[in-house]
């Protein structure tokens, strides 16, 4: 199981850092993220 969530986020950083060109893309990407989080957290 760790093996599965290692690769997914693994994934899912790879995507972020392909998305983005500059290190304001990559802060920018990563609040978004964080925003995504946030809401899914409280919906629980």
């Amino acid at each position: 199981m760790k093996s599965l969530t290692a690769l997914i986020l693994s994934a899912i950083v790879s995507l972020m850092l392909t998305g983005c060109n500059t290190l304001e893309g990559i802060g920018q990407d990563i609040k978004k993220a964080g925003g995504v989080i946030e809401d899914a957290a409280k919906k629980k």
